[in-house]
């Protein structure tokens, strides 16, 4: 039968937009190749034997709006991280504590030598901020021209900063000490390969991961991710949404026929309007094109621990250390030179990389068994600099190089805190942008389905619109993609029901 919408996978922007046109009492289909819902947000038991569900690709939440939470009832617990970051320098390291400024800046002191860059610090963040509450709100009404959003940001040094020069530039201009500068530039990075000091597409990567829900906090969701997603697909099938998995979309057809597979064989469905939330360019190949990937640029290794590293600081517990960001040579320096070496082709030897352990803010993701030992972690890193094109012919070199890479920030080799599984086997894995290609279907593995876009655009559009009128982008592709954000989902779902504006 026809549906008034399909929908084109059930990650989770496929799922708020399920929910809200739902709840409006549109027929919905979702179709979803996987056999499971939530795309690359899950939990999941990524270790034989081992009682713990890992957030195994996107691990924290920071981009998804109180606003989608409230409208669609979500039952969601998103807990603050005390502790905002720590990086290793020598023997000490730069603690940012949320809860406590003096420690903080006493620890600048410590590792700057100074009193200047701890104030360039509170002054460049209470600008972000600013726009970030001035900004936030304007990602899930229609799009404003670039002049229009210059006004809601009202800070025409914030807007030159963040907008108009290489974030680079301005870092280096606002701080003046080297390990500072690459704390702030990693925000710049993150799944990007870009140079910040000459590249904009750096500005707007940062500008994503700073304006969060107008406070740019980077939350951990309790459960995982897949307490995010399961809340969703919750929220769509209550509202009426018909979800099908292991059903894979092998055709689409501007008339809004879409054509899939499953274990019965090939069907069409035909649709009012049609949402995908794939990557743009396999919307042009299920169309029949022939379009170039985009790269992504990224290395994720999950691990579980049978205790936490210890640390050559002796003024920081690694319970503090590791439950926020620890920054691994990320310093200014360490950044552009392990950019410049995979821009010619190569891996990093100094890998810049970054852990967190989950498990330290929510305990609930290990099962009964480790949570009884006490001391068993869950460790999440994400390395910086790690494009397409080294992978999958360098991954065993990258991998090793990342781990010389912590190792040689921290008192002992990582190595030897790995848990044991049943198997015999230590509790590590790693995901290239290969791997992201070939599990998850994502062209280049781009964890955001093509390179980020800045949040303006033609008045009165909502950024999903596609050359084809009846067909709709609610994915990261779309115009305020990227990130676990739901912000693309909501936007085409208001994008059918209220129309342009």
């Amino acid at each position: 039968m026809p549906y008034d919408v399909v929908i084109a996978g059930a990650g989770h922007n496929g799922l708020v937009a399920a929910a809200y046109l739902a709840a409006a009492g549109r027929s919905v289909l979702v179709l979803e190749r996987q056999d499971h819902v939530g795309g690359l947000a899950i939990s999941t038991r990524a270790f034989p034997g081992v009682d713990a569900r890992l957030s195994r690709y996107s691990y924290l939440v920071s981009l998804l709006p109180t606003k989608i939470v409230n409208d669609l009832g979500l039952r969601l617990d998103l807990r603050r991280r005390r502790f905002a970051s720590y990086t290793p320098v020598g023997d000490g390291g730069l603690l940012v504590d949320n809860a406590d400024d003096e420690r903080t800046a006493a620890s600048f002191r410590r590792v700057t030598g100074g009193e200047s860059d701890y104030r360039a610090w509170r002054e460049f963040y209470a600008m972000t901020a600013r726009v970030a509450e001035r900004l936030a709100p304007t990602l899930l009404e229609p799009l404003r021209p670039a002049d229009r959003l210059r006004e809601v940001v009202g800070d025409e040094v914030a807007w030159r900063d963040l907008f108009e020069r290489p974030i680079g530039q301005v870092v280096d201009e606002r701080f003046a000490d080297d390990t500072v500068r690459g704390v702030v530039l990693t925000d710049a990075l993150i799944g990007t390969f870009a140079d910040p000091a000459e590249n904009l597409l750096a500005n707007r990567c940062f500008l994503y991961h700073v304006i969060g829900d107008g406070t740019g906090e980077w939350n951990v969701p309790v459960g995982g991710m897949g307490a995010v997603t399961g809340a969703l697909e919750e929220a769509a099938r209550k509202a009426g949404a018909t979800i099908t998995t292991g059903a894979e979309i092998v055709g689409i057809d501007p008339s809004g026929e879409v054509t899939f597979r499953d274990a019965g064989g090939e069907h069409t469905v035909t649709g009012e309007r049609l949402l995908v939330n794939l990557p743009p360019a396999v919307l042009d190949r299920l169309m029949g094109g022939s379009p170039a990937a985009p790269e992504g640029a990224q290395l994720k290794i999950n691990m579980v621990l049978s205790r936490l590293p210890r640390l050559k600081d002796p003024d920081v517990d690694p319970r503090e250390a590791f439950s926020g960001t620890f920054h691994i040579n990320e310093s200014r320096d360490q950044l552009a030179r392990a950019y410049a070496q995979a821009a010619r082709g190569e891996v990093p030897d100094l890998p810049p990389a970054e852990v967190y352990c989950h498990s330290l803010t929510d305990p609930s993701i290990l099962g009964p068994g480790l949570r009884a030992q006490t001391m068993t972690q869950t460790m999440t890193l994400f390395g910086l600099h790690m494009p397409a094109r080294l992978f999958p012919r360098h991954k065993d070199e990258a991998v090793a190089a990342t781990l010389r890479s912590i190792d040689s920030v921290l008192a002992e080799p990582l190595e030897d805190c790995l848990l044991t599984g049943p198997d015999g086997e230590p509790c590590i894995e790693a995901k290239t942008p290969h791997d992201l290609e070939v599990e998850a279907g994502l062209p280049g593995g781009h964890i955001f389905h093509r390179d980020l876009a800045w949040p303006y655009g033609e008045a009165g559009t909502w950024g999903v619109e596609t050359e084809h009128p009846r067909i709709l982008l609610c994915g990261a592709g779309a115009r305020r993609g990227g990130g676990v954000s739901g912000i693309p989902g909501h936007n085409a779902a208001m994008a059918l029901l209220r129309g342009p504006s």
